[in-house]
Formats: C-alpha cells, sequence, structure tokens
C-alpha cells in the first residue's frame, strides 16, 4: 500500500468523519472528486489505483483531470472548482502526514480555482406562480401531493433536500400552524405556515394517513422523494405552465428556495412591511406629505434640533441642593467647651442647629 492509498482512507475516516463531522453530501461529493481523480490517473499511468503515488499525482496531473472533465465530461466551471476544493482539502491533509512530498503537495495546492460567470437569480411573479400551483391535476393522488410540497416550497423556501427530508411529525397545523426542519448546515429552522397552506397540507396528511416518522411526501411505492424527482416533477410542471404563461419558458425553475424568489413570498414582505409602518406611523425628523397642513406648509421644511425655533424659551429648573448632601435639617451635637459656628458658615440650603449640653 502506497502513501496514497493510506492518506485517501485516513482522509475519509479520520478528517472527514472523525474530525469535522462533515454531512454524508459532503462525504459523497468528495468520494466523487477522488475516485474520478484515482481512475482518470490509473488510466494514464497504468497503474492500478492502490499503487498510485503522489509523483504521479502532481500539479500537471491535477491540472490534466481538472481539463478532462470540463471538456471531455461536459462539467460546469462550478462542478471543476467544486472537484478542485475536494483535492485540495484532500492535500492539505497530506502535507501534514507526508513532508517528504511537502513540493508536490505545495504545487497542487498553487492551483488557483477558475472564475465562472454569476447567473442572475430571477422571481417569479404572482401570475407565474399561479400557473405554476395550477399545473397539477389535482384530481389524481400524484397531483395532489406535488401541489401540496410546491404551495409549501413556495411559502416557506425550504430547500430540495429540507423538501424530501421532512416527515409528518415535522408540520404543526395546530393554532399557531409551523414546519420544522433540520437542513444545511446543521441549522433547525421553524417557519410559519399561512391559512391556505395549512388547508392543503391537512388535506394531504389525512388522505396520506402515514406514521409520525414517515416521509411527508412519498412515492408510489411508499419511500421518500429524491431531489431529481422533484426537479423532473418541477420541470413539467414549468412546461406545461408555460403554454398559459409564455414567461416561464424562459426561466430555469428548480427546487432550491423558490420561496425567496417568488413573487407571492416579495408580496408578502412588502405587505408586512407597509403594515408596521402603519403602526409604527411616521418617523422622527422625516417630512411626510399626508399631514396636515396646519402643521406643515407645502414648502416648510422640519426645523432642525438646534434650530431656535425647536427649542422654545423654557423656565429654569429649581436650584438643587449640592450633591451628596442632605436635603433635611440636620442636628449636630457640638463640644461645650467650642463656641457654635456663626450661621454663614453653612452651605446655602441647608439648616443647622446646635444643642449644647
Amino acid at each position: 500500500m502506497t502513501a496514497v492509498a493510506a492518506t485517501v482512507q485516513a482522509f475519509f475516516t479520520e478528517r472527514l468523519i472523525g474530525q469535522r463531522r462533515a454531512s454524508p453530501h459532503t462525504v459523497a461529493a468528495y468520494r466523487d472528486a477522488i475516485r474520478l481523480l484515482l481512475n482518470f490517473s490509473a488510466e494514464h499511468t497504468g497503474a492500478v489505483p492502490c499503487r498510485l503515488d503522489f509523483t504521479d499525482l502532481d500539479a500537471p496531473a491535477i491540472s490534466a483531470f481538472l481539463d478532462h472533465i470540463e471538456r471531455e465530461r461536459g462539467n460546469t466551471i462550478r462542478s471543476r472548482n467544486a472537484r478542485l476544493a475536494a483535492i485540495h482539502s484532500l492535500f492539505s491533509f497530506a502535507a501534514l502526514r507526508h513532508p517528504e512530498h511537502a513540493a508536490d503537495i505545495e504545487r497542487v495546492l498553487a492551483i488557483p480555482p477558475k472564475r465562472a460567470d454569476q447567473t442572475i437569480v430571477t422571481f417569479l411573479t404572482a401570475t407565474e406562480t399561479e400557473a405554476l400551483l395550477a399545473a397539477p391535476d389535482r384530481s389524481t393522488r400524484t397531483g395532489r401531493r406535488d401541489h401540496a410540497w410546491m404551495l409549501l416550497a413556495v411559502q416557506t423556501g425550504l430547500r430540495a433536500s429540507e423538501l424530501t427530508a421532512l416527515t409528518c411529525r415535522d408540520v404543526h397545523l395546530g393554532g399557531s400552524a409551523y414546519v420544522a426542519c433540520h437542513g444545511k448546515g446543521r441549522k433547525d429552522r421553524i417557519t410559519p405556515l399561512s391559512p391556505g397552506t395549512v388547508a392543503t397540507l391537512r388535506a394531504w396528511l389525512a388522505e396520506h394517513a402515514g406514521t409520525p416518522d414517515d416521509p411527508l411526501f412519498t412515492t408510489i411505492r411508499g419511500g421518500p422523494m429524491s431531489r431529481d424527482a422533484l426537479q423532473q416533477r418541477l420541470t413539467l410542471y414549468t412546461t406545461a405552465a408555460g403554454t398559459c404563461c409564455p414567461s416561464l419558458a424562459s426561466k430555469n425553475v428548480t427546487p432550491a428556495r423558490p420561496a425567496a424568489l417568488s413573487g407571492h413570498g416579495l408580496a408578502a414582505r412588502r405587505e408586512r412591511h407597509h403594515h408596521n409602518r402603519a403602526l409604527a406611523g411616521p418617523r422622527l425628523g422625516h417630512h411626510h406629505t399626508d399631514l396636515p397642513a396646519s402643521r406643515h406648509g407645502p414648502q416648510a421644511a422640519s426645523p432642525r434640533p438646534d434650530h431656535p425655533a425647536s427649542n422654545p424659551a423654557r423656565p429654569l429648573p429649581a436650584a438643587r441642593p449640592a450633591a451628596g448632601l442632605p436635603r433635611s435639617p440636620v442636628i449636630m451635637p457640638i463640644s461645650r467647651t467650642r463656641s457654635p459656628p456663626p450661621a454663614s458658615a453653612g452651605p446655602p440650603g441647608v439648616g443647622i442647629t446646635t444643642v449644647s449640653g
């Protein structure tokens, strides 16, 4: 067994699983990247993957592999950069275990990611969202299921992996209805539900009739839906809805956080904003045109806080005694041999009474 084989095994068992507690999706993505790299190197060197050494995985070989997956396999630049990130993570782990290959590892770590064009993420308007939600045939069980998860995705903005991982226990349809999920980054999220979504989910749960631990959205065989299934159904409904809403044909609709990009979510956010602003009233220091004319003229501006008009003369407050002195008269006993102090010796505002004997 070469140093590469032992390092790859320790990278997955010790580094990813033991130390970093990487999610199964991260482990699977890194596994696929390393598997493709080992197969490519084995084909070009003629050695079996367990016999490869770090000299076979130098910087030119890694660069050739990145060009191969981009040109021959048809991967995008983002996929290429994701494979390179997995290779960098592996070689960073190997640098601490095999310093004798530090020069080769350093050249591999110096390979930069390729810049990619940024895709403009748009949103669905209210008309497009309604057309998409009306596309499923709700006379069938599959159509009612797809309408339920699409409506839930539009309102809550759950990712595709979060939608497929939902169970019947995660949906709470009581007085304060909400859906709870354990999503990306090991974060627990709780999202409130609207009355329309509550009615749809209540009808679906009554039809689904599953146990609390069963998946919320199941296939015909009773298993959880996959991410590919969600994308396939969404593409089907997008094409069908494009006949009555042509603007959908030019958009790439994916199940990844559609609510944050939908017109329904934006409209609800704007409605909440205007409602809260109406309750709070006008902010101080800002001029509003809907104020009565008696307060502000059409061309009048609000006076500054330091302007004399905003600070009218007020009577000065009454003088207070010095700090630390009591406000009520104090009786102070003195010795018989000492003469009493003059009346003006005390501080102003404080009475001093002496008692002899």
